[in-house]
């Protein structure tokens, strides 16, 4: 019982994590800001989301599963969040303009 309740709190937590990384991609005008906000709450939504999965489910080979999927997750999605931005700063023309940069070697 206690379990359950623990899995729920950490699946809603998850889901409110994503539901304002979703309001804040929609509320920036930048690119980068809306990149800043989809990498960090995209992450950790998915790691409280999978965690309460975990926790519901028990020790199982599902369990393992799961945990591989939140490795893979912790591991991947900072390089390609990286990786879109360095594009943006290199593509915009008018990134200047917008937002203060530093000049990349």
């Amino acid at each position: 019982m206690i379990l359950t309740i623990l899995s729920f709190i950490l699946m809603g937590c998850g889901l409110f994590i994503l539901g304002v990384a979703t309001s804040g991609i929609f509320r920036f005008d930048d690119v980068l800001n809306r990149i800043h906000v989809a990498a960090k709450c995209d992450t950790m939504g998915a790691i409280f989301f999978l965690s309460g999965l975990a926790v519901l489910e028990g020790f199982t080979l599902i369990t393992f599963k799961l945990a591989l999927i939140l490795l893979f997750q912790w591991l991947t999605n900072p390089v390609a969040i990286h990786l879109v931005a360095r594009t943006e700063f290199h593509t915009a023309q008018d990134l200047g303009d917008r937002c203060e940069t530093l000049d990349a070697p």
